[in-house]
């Protein structure tokens, strides 16, 4: 029988697979990351464009499981940029010497369950094996950028990036004609970043988004000293609040304030940083026609202020979907970027991208010639990674046969037929601040880890009615108000052929952890814990 070569293999070396290395360590665990890239931050690690940052504030989206790191690390920004964000994560990893566990250059080309030896043989690009006892997927969601199939994309003879494949050595834009195909988080951050540098910007737009301020800025030091005095509560709040957010929930109904009451408030949320326009806002807004329609209209309102043409103004205002039905892009002088000369906007539901050419980009009304394209096309989002990895459970069944019909899980944690295989962060994980979730579900899978170990169990295994129940859960919550269009990227929408299944915790956070509660309450179930 084969000895495993590490206890837990972790694959992905970003936020979470970063913690999960780290919780594996402190609980005594033999534990190996393998990382397809040359350095730590998954995410913030590719994607390097200009102008990317997060939209979650930096103090909330970082680590709070040690007090002493929260206080040591000083975030310049509110929103920090992704240089700021990749030196924090390496910071972490040797803060916490987590660097020599960590194996770089090392993709995961196929992974298979061996039911003998109750243990994983885990192969990457270069040929390397390597045999673990329990396997974790931290490889999240938007790991496997999407190219959309436009012919001719192999003739372009110029430079063609995507944003979520950024190089690491600069750039050149300068006086270079460029295109920025798509429109949603990474498309309305690179416009305005490079807008100053290039010739010439094409801005190519299938639909537009509700996009808003993010409204960002420095975090002087009496925030810092405050921050730092508050750490516990704001751990707390960020621990148990249905977001993961520090906005409080707004309690007001739309129904409650008059037309002119309603004017004023909606002024102070467009004010607010970030997510705070969704979580403060009517608690309503997501399910009242009503007062969806009227936020709407105020932000219309808004952008045709921010746009001197009108016309472009309208064609920059959805027209698809109310407002959180998609994900809500945050900006900084996106709008304002069209009033510049040498920005223009290509509507695409209007004149149609045909291919690309030697020079440039043909559309229904011709050819026009550039020497940079960059693809802000997104990713394939939820299951990307994970069905590139050659995942092979029970009886050699395929993990993505067994998910031919989209993601089957319980508590996006693990899947039934695929014992010790583990995917925190992966689809039906989050539906907010991503490491929040995630770090609840990197805490449980310890858990039920170490309770295997106490046991002397080989095997950690849900059952397939636990995992029926909670996707039919995912897939019933996930088409009731408040919920996502079936047009957005959250049901795989943006891929071609890719099965129409919801693809983050619809349910939310607060029955993932009422269910975790329960499970730990009932001896595990349904998770079986078994010698084989």
């Amino acid at each position: 029988m084969a000895d495993p070569d590490v206890d837990v293999c972790v694959v992905g070396a970003g936020i979470t697979g970063i913690y999960q290395l780290y919780r594996a360590r402190e609980a005594g665990f033999s534990t190996m990351v393998l990382e397809a890239g040359s350095g730590v931050g998954g995410t913030w690690f590719w994607n390097r464009y200009p102008g990317a940052r997060f939209d979650s504030e930096s103090y909330t989206y970082g680590y709070l499981f040690s007090r002493e790191l929260f206080e040591e690390w000083k975030w310049s920004e509110h929103f920090a940029g992704q240089p700021e964000i990749e030196r924090y994560l390496n910071h972490v990893v040797d803060r916490f010497d987590l660097r020599g566990s960590i194996r770089f250059d090392s993709r995961v080309v196929e992974a298979v369950w061996d039911d003998e030896s109750a243990t994983w043989l885990v192969t990457t690009s270069d040929g390397a094996t390597t045999r673990t006892r329990y396997l974790v997927a931290a490889t999240g969601v938007l790991s496997v950028p999407f190219f959309p199939d436009v012919p001719g994309r192999e003739d372009f003879r110029g430079l063609q990036l995507h944003t979520g494949l950024w190089p690491a050595e600069p750039v050149d834009l300068a006086n270079k004609r460029v295109a920025v195909i798509g429109t949603g988080s990474s498309g309305v951050q690179v416009v305005p970043a490079i807008l100053d540098e290039v010739a010439s910007l094409a801005v190519y737009q299938r639909r537009p988004n509700w996009c808003t301020p993010l409204n960002n800025s420095p975090i002087t030091p009496e925030q810092q000293a405050t921050l730092r005095a508050d750490f516990e509560s704001i751990r707390a709040t960020l621990n148990t609040s249905v977001s993961g957010f520090l906005h409080p929930v707004g309690e007001r109904g739309f129904a409650d304030d008059t037309d002119d009451v309603r004017r004023e408030f909606y002024e102070q949320l467009w004010q607010l940083p970030g997510f705070g326009k969704l979580i403060s806002n009517y608690y309503d807004v997501t399910f009242n026609m009503d007062a969806n329609t009227s936020w709407c209209a105020f932000m219309a309102g808004k952008i045709r202020e921010l746009v001197h043409d009108p016309d472009i103004a309208d064609q920059l205002i959805p027209d698809d979907h109310r407002y959180g039905e998609h994900r809500p892009p945050f900006v900084t002088g996106y709008f304002e970027a069209f009033n510049d000369p040498k920005v223009s906007l290509v509507n695409l539901r209007r004149t149609p991208m045909l291919r690309l050419t030697e020079t440039g980009i043909e559309t229904a009304e011709g050819v026009r010639d550039f020497d940079v394209i960059v693809w802000a096309t997104g990713f394939d989002f939820g299951t990307g990674a994970l069905a590139r990895m050659g995942i092979r459970g029970r009886d050699g069944v395929a993990l993505n046969d067994h998910w031919a019909d989209g993601p089957s899980t319980y508590l996006g944690i693990q899947t039934a037929g695929f014992p010790n295989f583990f995917f925190p962060g992966g689809p039906h994980a989050a539906a907010g601040n991503n490491p929040r979730y995630n770090g609840d579900q990197v805490d449980f899978v310890m858990e039920l880890i170490v309770a295997a170990r106490d046991r002397g169990a080989a095997t950690i295994e849900v059952t397939t009615d636990a995992e029926d129940l909670w996707t039919s859960k995912i897939d019933k919550a996930a088409r009731q108000p408040p919920s996502f269009g079936e047009s957005s990227y959250y049901f795989g929408a943006n891929v071609p052929g890719k099965p129409r299944k919801y693809l983050l915790n619809a349910a939310g956070r607060p029955k993932l952890l009422e269910l975790i509660a329960r499970s730990r309450a009932n001896d595990y179930h349904p998770f079986l814990l078994s010698s084989k």
